[in-house]
């Protein structure tokens, strides 16, 4: 007697976590967008002169409806400027993991920083005033930013110890570097004649430039036979030639 054909295996269940995997995808993309809306009109108006009814008008939802993202408007602020220093620090990790000399790694932190100083959420940290923050976020804000003034100094301390920077003050050299980057969240517009990238190369060139080193010594090594130059201002010595005198 033949026997019954083997039933076959039941399809596994449906993970019960999918359905709210999506959910939180929705969440979080629908978050991401009140954000986004939020500091184009911070950028555009200032902080103080926009309100929540102008945020959700951009969006085409209610007022209510935000308050199922975030508690006010002092949160999505926050949350905006977070959005940028988040950037930033995925840059510095990046550039950490990688090789390279301090200037290398200085002239990728430059042209990454530089291109996005002419985004939103890298204008909101320079743009945005941290008084208008909480006290803890405050604090937040502060410790990032001198996480990332730590870094452009630690990669010209370094390049300075490899030998591919001039030696300098670091801490100055990072402040003019910084200082020029954060200026361009001030000025760029995205009607301008330059793009973010065009920015960042003429950025990374001018700013890395004057800190290279021109040799392992910092000195331009003279060409093996090479004549020597005369110095003009070179004092004569020894006897005067023959028909000369004081006049």
């Amino acid at each position: 007697m033949d026997s019954a054909p083997p039933t076959p295996p039941s399809s596994p269940p449906s993970s019960p976590w999918l359905p709210f995997e999506s959910r939180r995808r929705a969440r979080d993309e629908k978050r991401e967008a009140v954000l986004r809306a939020a500091v184009q009109l911070f950028l555009e108006q200032g902080y103080h002169r926009v309100t929540l009814n102008e945020v959700a008008e951009r969006l085409n939802i209610t007022k209510p409806a935000l308050y199922n993202y975030f508690r006010g408007k002092d949160e999505i602020l926050f949350e905006c400027w977070s959005m940028g220093a988040e950037l930033v620090d995925s840059v510095i990790t990046e550039i950490n993991a990688g090789s390279g000399s301090g200037l290398a790694r200085l002239r990728k932190l430059v042209h990454a920083y530089a291109a996005l100083m002419a985004t939103d959420f890298g204008a909101s940290l320079v743009r945005f005033d941290l008084r208008d923050l909480t006290e803890r976020n405050a604090a937040i804000a502060r410790a990032a930013k001198k996480r990332i003034d730590a870094t452009f100094r630690d990669y010209i301390a370094a390049g300075m110890a490899d030998g591919s920077i001039k030696a300098c003050d670091p801490k100055l050299a990072a402040f003019a570097i910084a200082g020029s980057l954060n200026w361009i969240g001030h000025w760029y517009r995205r009607d301008g004649g330059l793009s973010p990238a065009a920015i960042a190369d003429e950025f990374t060139a001018r700013l890395t430039e004057g800190l290279a080193a021109v040799g392992p010594q910092h000195t331009i090594k003279k060409t093996p036979g090479a004549p020597r130059r005369r110095n003009p201002r070179r004092k004569t010595t020894g006897k005067k030639r023959t028909g000369e005198g004081t006049r």
